[in-house]
């Protein structure tokens, strides 16, 4: 097939942009039916504390109150569900613990929800909430790992014996110690990954109306999936049939991994709806954000490398303690205990060990965050190795080269059992070093130091797993006007999934791309649907779409053919039209829309495709910063990607996602710091106290692709949604601990690498010094 104008492969601009950027984009919180009742939830000021419901009577008699549910007025509904199954390394099953939709009698972090107000209004619930007389009695809190594991520590989870939710292992024990007792050297480091905040610039909210006459639930809300939620709620909440409830996703403003998941208000709102027979709307302020929607991260690894003489790797040892907060979340476990698979990273590592614990402390949830887990151990492999590097008189680039798993090794079976199909590691790394003008690098840090600055550089190189799972499904129709129309079970969050699927069907047709919609997010309309998460969308459900409009040009290939009267494989599709090769006889897809054998299913194709093995997107980042010694403060003065993605959809596309990833975890290695003080309360609880990422800390991105194909994708894609934030985190603090290494020695610093953390590491090794 030629290349087409608007296909794949081509940098179209994004359809989605104009309703943007011109404000009339359509978010959950701006569909307000008549009638509408408005929701907030009470919640707990105390990380950990018994509490009792001193008098209801008088805030629900208050003007305007519709309702006060507590724990006690929906005993007969569900509890969220952790979904995650993980065994421990004895063979017992996860420690699963209760998680209310209301707590009952004990509130276990700051932002626990105790009870669910509706009103008239949303000031008149808000006032209803503060009215509500709660008596308190604090219990002693965990609210850190360190806190939790301690001996004599206060339980998080009183009905269990400590705070370790699950302890998993990973690898060979022995075969790894053994090699450690005869290894030549054995380095290790230990490392902090950041408890994060979302921040998406949408909030959540969630509209639900119920139908009294059919005995249905539409429920509007911002997600990555609405037939998840809709099974969800439907199974473990509200124990109902799937089909009574109608789950509705708008556009959303982001989603990160934090989307996905089923949170407390939405069973609310629905039980709610029903009893009062009116829609019950509730939007979360950016401080119940912080408070109520789960965090990221917030992992504690000790990483350990057997070396021999030369430098090669012989065996890795991973101990990683991952914080899970209160609640087991949706997919808690699986984040830290599948992440840690990808700790070989690029590396050819012949024995693996790890040990994996997820503890419990009094603080908010945490579960998937943009890279679910592949981010930490990206992150925890590239620092080790920068690491290694530095302790035995090596270079960053040549222990990488030295230990690379080389292409002709591919493909690759890890010790973790990942199985790599491509890669040419060494390959993207020294066109990122050649590109980022890795030689002259001597002369700037010369330039920085007359200036009285320090200037570091740092490389780091990732491969992650993503695009595998089950099945993704589509269909494309052909309408009466000539257009089409794709439903699919993805969402998009604001990556530009109608641009790209637009692609894909012009791929086929060779038509301008507004003659292609999507319609995705209504479980009504769209039969199945997977969600977006793990950079599934466009390899997986782009793959499913890609053989729906193969198998629809078939068929309207034959459609053609009866009413030209020439052979199918005669006929091409060319600007839209079918004609008879070499000739100018055709028919437009209007003209075939109209023909009496156009039926609906004759001009409608559905496809699902599963992928074999997850892709296995690789690249490599390169950062140099400047250090003012004198106020700690970090200014990223270059920032070089290369990328592997196998094959890319939409360069535009591709490099709007690469610049977001990676300014996630810019911010995440230099500002973004979720911060409990002892008695749990979130000090950074705001955006006034937490610093998240804005223009003048972001540089200009250099990024291009050195692309192989993937060997198990249909569309030889890898994905790209996660790669950024993966790359950057490790790139960052690399660069800034060569600055300070070369300035003064220090070898390590933990993210994030805020001014005030570097000044007083820059003091400490100064006093050390003197």
């Amino acid at each position: 097939m030629t290349a087409r104008k608007f296909g794949i492969g081509q940098p179209a601009r994004r359809l989605e942009d104009l309703r943007f950027i011109t404000g009339v984009g359509t978010y959950t919180s701006d569909i307000l039916p008549a009638e509408t009742a408005h929701a907030v939830v009470l919640r707990s000021p105390h990380a950990h504390a018994r509490f009792s419901f001193d008098d209801l009577e008088t805030a629900r008699a208050m003007p305007g109150v519709l309702a006060i549910l507590t724990a006690a007025d929906i005993a007969d509904i569900g509890e969220l569900q952790c979904l995650a199954s993980v065994t421990n390394y004895d063979g017992s099953p996860l420690n699963r613990t209760s998680y209310p939709v209301l707590a009952r009698n004990v509130a276990l972090h700051v932002g626990d929800a105790i009870a669910f107000v509706v009103a008239e209004t949303e000031l008149q619930a808000q006032e209803a909430a503060e009215a509500i007389a709660v008596d308190w009695e604090p219990l002693p809190a965990a609210v850190d790992i360190d806190a939790s594991l301690a001996e004599g520590a206060a339980l998080v989870r009183t009905e269990l014996d400590s705070n370790v939710a699950f302890e998993t292992k990973i690898g060979d024990e022995a075969a790894v110690d053994a090699i450690f007792a005869k290894a030549d050297r054995v380095v290790s480091l230990d490392i902090v990954n950041n408890r994060l905040v979302s921040n998406y610039l949408e909030t959540r909210a969630c509209l639900a109306e119920y139908d009294r006459a059919d005995g249905r639930w539409t429920i509007t809300l911002g997600s990555q999936g609405s037939h998840d939620i809709r099974d969800n709620l439907a199974k473990n909440l509200l124990k109902v049939d799937p089909a009574r409830i109608r789950v509705i996703t708008p556009d959303v403003g982001g989603g990160f991994g934090t989307k996905i998941f089923m949170y407390r208000e939405y069973p609310l709102c629905a039980v709610a709806a029903q009893r009062l027979g009116r829609p019950v709307r509730w939007v979360a302020g950016r401080g119940e954000h912080f408070l109520a929607d789960t965090h990221g991260r917030a992992n504690a690894t000790r990483a350990e490398m057997a070396l021999d003489k030369k430098g090669r790797f012989l065996a890795l040892k991973v101990d990683l303690r991952a914080d899970i907060g209160a609640y087991l979340s949706q997919y808690a476990p699986y984040i830290p205990t599948e992440g840690v698979r990808m700790s070989p990273g690029c590396y050819d590592i012949p024995a693996f060990f790890s040990r994996v614990r997820g503890v419990y402390t009094n603080t908010t949830p945490v579960d998937a965050y943009r890279g679910a887990g592949r981010p930490e151990a990206a992150y925890m492999i590239e620092r080790l190795v920068d690491h290694i590097a530095r302790s035995i008189g090596s270079t960053p680039d040549k222990i990488r080269a030295l230990n690379f798993i080389k292409p002709s090794a591919m493909p690759h079976r890890t010790q973790t059992g990942r199985l790599y199909d491509t890669g040419e590691f060494e390959g993207h790394m020294r066109q990122a070093m050649e590109n980022a003008d890795w030689a002259g690098f001597k002369d700037r840090v010369k330039a920085s130091r007359r200036a009285g600055l320090l200037r570091g550089i740092g490389l780091a190189t990732y491969i992650e797993a993503c695009s595998g799972g089950g099945a993704e499904s589509s269909t494309v129709s052909l309408n009466k006007d000539g257009s089409f129309t794709v439903k699919i079970g993805t969402q998009s969050n604001g990556q530009g999934h109608a641009t790209a699927y637009a692609q894909i069907v012009s791929e086929h047709f060779d038509v301008p791309l507004e003659q292609v919609s999507v319609l995705q997010g209504d479980t009504d309309a769209i039969a199945t649907g997977s969600g977006t998460g793990g950079s599934r969308s466009i390899p997986v459900g782009g793959a499913a779409l890609a053989q729906a409009g193969g198998d629809l040009a078939d068929k309207l290939k034959r459609l053609a053919a009866e009413a030209l009267e020439a052979g199918v494989a005669d006929l091409e599709i060319e600007d839209g039209r079918i004609h008879i090769a070499g000739t100018d006889r055709a028919m437009t897809l209007s003209e075939v829309a109209a023909l009496p054998s156009a039926t609906p299913a004759a001009v409608t194709s559905a496809e699902a495709w599963t992928p074999p093995e997850p892709t296995y997107p690789n690249g490599s980042h390169i950062c140099e910063v400047e250090i003012d010694p004198d106020t700690g403060v970090v200014a990223i003065q270059r920032y070089t990607v290369v990328d592997d993605f196998g094959r890319a959809m939409n360069p535009l596309l591709l490099a709007g996602q690469v610049h977001g990833g990676a300014a996630q975890g810019i911010g995440q290695a230099l500002l973004e710091r979720t911060l409990f003080d002892a008695d749990g309360q979130l000090i950074t609880a705001s955006l006034m106290d937490y610093g998240v990422p804005r223009a003048d800390l972001i540089p200009s991105f250099s990024f291009t692709t050195r692309n192989v194909p993937s060997t198990t994708n249909a569309l030889g894609m890898k994905g790209a949604g996660e790669a950024g934030a993966i790359g950057a985190c490790p790139a960052v603090i690399n660069a800034v601990v060569d600055a300070l290494h070369r300035a003064t020695g220090i070898m390590h610093i933990d993210m994030p690498a805020t001014p005030d953390r570097i000044y007083a590491a820059l003091a400490e090794a100064d006093a050390a010094a003197a």
